[in-house]
């Protein structure tokens, strides 16, 4: 594995950042291999591990990223830099509730605040290509959306609320089919209906 990546790694392990689980972003990588993803809006970009990584899977890809932290935005520059990505990710430091965007995208990579995960989902389906995907990271929680939430903190009980709601919210969507699936820490995959 190319070194700048284990350092984002080794550096997110240290800084308590969190970044997708290996077999979480594997999959999500060979997801947009397979279906020729091309155009990616990211919602929450932390240190840019992500974008990154989707960027390297085709020299066509381009992703837009939104991340409100100026800690972590300055250090996904850094990163972004340090792979001559600059030209084909794009940075927006802003709250992805303040960014208006006009373009569409083929994918809809959702990995910000847990809590907001029915808004963002609310706000940028617009921005989705008649074919695309909303790909939900986190659904597990560290396994804890499954465990009896009495057992839980007041804070984690209500992390844990907000996302069985998020995905009853998507399993009753009709305008998508959407697959969750127990790798990583749960990714759900919404695929829009073509209506």
């Amino acid at each position: 594995m190319d070194h700048r990546i284990e350092e984002m790694e080794e550096y997110a392990i240290l800084h308590h950042v969190p970044i997708m689980e290996h077999d979480g972003i594997n999959f999500l990588l060979d997801y947009i291999k397979t279906h020729h993803i091309r155009r990616i809006l990211e919602l929450g970009t932390a240190i840019g591990y992500s974008a990154i990584r989707m960027c390297l899977v085709d020299p066509n890809i381009t992703v837009t990223t939104i991340e409100r932290d100026r800690k972590r935005y300055e250090k996904a520059i850094c990163n972004i830099q340090k792979f001559g990505l600059e030209n084909r990710i794009t940075v927006l430091f802003q709250d992805a509730f303040d960014v208006e965007l006009n373009d569409t995208f083929d994918l809809i990579f959702i990995d910000a605040a847990k809590s907001q995960y029915i808004k963002f989902f609310e706000k940028f389906e617009k921005n989705l290509s008649q074919n695309g995907v909303i790909v939900s990271d986190n659904l597990n929680f560290h396994g804890l959306v499954h465990t009896d939430e009495m057992a839980l903190s007041r804070n984690v009980r209500g992390m844990v609320r907000k996302l069985n709601q998020y995905i009853d919210f998507l399993k009753s969507n009709s305008y998508y089919e959407t697959t969750i699936y127990d790798i990583g820490d749960g990714v759900g995959i919404s695929v829009r209906k073509d209506i």
